[in-house]
């Protein structure tokens, strides 16, 4: 026991200090920290009179988003596939907005089931008389393999395609209620993604890593070929990366219990908080800086090059063809 060798304790502390220390510095070289967001000041009541619609808002990114915006007096639907937590999560960005917020509107929105999309969009085009800006912003991440209702593999089907079904069925009305805005959610791990055109929902084989990855790279094609079509309509459309962020997001990641504590560490020292990380879709939705702006992605409120392989226009153009197919948009 310890207090038969007094010897012990202090040796496995110093082992303890010098692993934990030496995955801190691995962390630190991993994650170098979040970079210094821009946090622009919008003016009270900058979003008066203006309808939102942000999809996963009941937790992480989307939830610190809804809440800002209601600050700023918008009329927020908050899109949300588990009904109670959205509740749940609405009555606490209520409690937390200050005097004189917004709206607050739930909605059930399932983005893994093209029915669900299609009767949200069917609800919001009967009840809203304009949509100002619509934030693509859910999302799932590296989940083990399972298909949609329809028969997608999840992450593609959830990033990309539901939110493909959902921005077509409402473009006439973000058209009418032009000048309107699109946000898209990317991730710069789309850096390690390709389109894998001859088996989009991996029935030939399964990496989850890479199956996030091609989502996020299709969801920066999907901005690059909808400006283009929207170009001259008074509808922008406009994506972004939001840096590594404390979420739920990472649910699926399998962490050895024994390091659980030191990556909680590590993410409080080195990850975005959620508020941090809805900075940049806050700029886009809200900033003059970026009217009249379409096609670009940002990263902490600035325009970020991307690489060659998310500005390809010819696959991007043929990605939107196929996709509109799976969604049965043609025919």
């Amino acid at each position: 026991s310890p207090a038969e060798c007094p010897g012990l304790m202090p040796a496995a502390l110093l082992v303890a200090a010098v692993v934990g220390g030496g995955l801190l510095l691995l962390l630190r070289r991993w994650f170098p920290g979040p970079q210094a967001a821009r946090r622009p000041r919008h003016p009270a009541g900058a979003m008066r009179g203006k309808t939102v619609i942000v999809t996963g808002a009941n937790s992480g990114i989307g939830k610190a988003l809804a809440g800002e915006l209601l600050k700023l007096r918008a009329r927020v639907v908050m899109a949300c596939r588990d009904q109670q937590s959205a509740e749940e999560a609405a009555q606490e960005i209520r409690d937390r907005a200050g005097a004189e917020p917004g709206q607050l509107v739930v909605k059930h929105l399932d983005l893994a089931s093209l029915t669900s999309v299609r009767r949200f969009c069917e609800e919001i085009i009967a009840e809203e008389t304009k949509i100002d800006v619509l934030i693509n912003n859910a999302g799932v991440y590296q989940c083990p393999y399972t298909k949609t209702e329809d028969g997608f593999e999840m992450q593609f089907g959830v990033n990309h395609l539901g939110h493909f079904l959902l921005t077509h069925l409402l473009l006439d009305l973000l058209k009418a209620s032009a000048p309107s805005r699109i946000v898209v959610v990317s991730s710069k791990l789309y850096k390690y993604g390709y389109i894998k055109f001859d088996d989009l929902n991996s029935e030939k084989s399964y990496d989850k890593a890479f199956c996030y990855s091609q989502s996020k790279l299709a969801n920066l094609l999907f901005t690059l070929e909808l400006a283009r079509q929207l170009a001259g309509t008074g509808v922008t459309v406009n994506a972004l990366t939001p840096g590594i962020v404390r979420t739920r997001l990472g649910r699926h990641v399998n962490i050895p219990l024994l390091a659980k504590p030191l990556f909680h560490l590590a993410s409080l020292v080195f990850f975005k908080s959620p508020l941090e990380g809805a900075q940049t879709p806050l700029y886009l939705a809200c900033s003059p800086e970026v009217e009249g702006v379409s096609g670009k992605c940002f990263a902490n409120c600035e325009e970020e090059e991307l690489m060659r392989h998310a500005t390809d226009e010819r696959a991007a153009e043929r990605l939107w063809d196929v996709s509109r197919r799976m969604v049965g948009l043609d025919g």
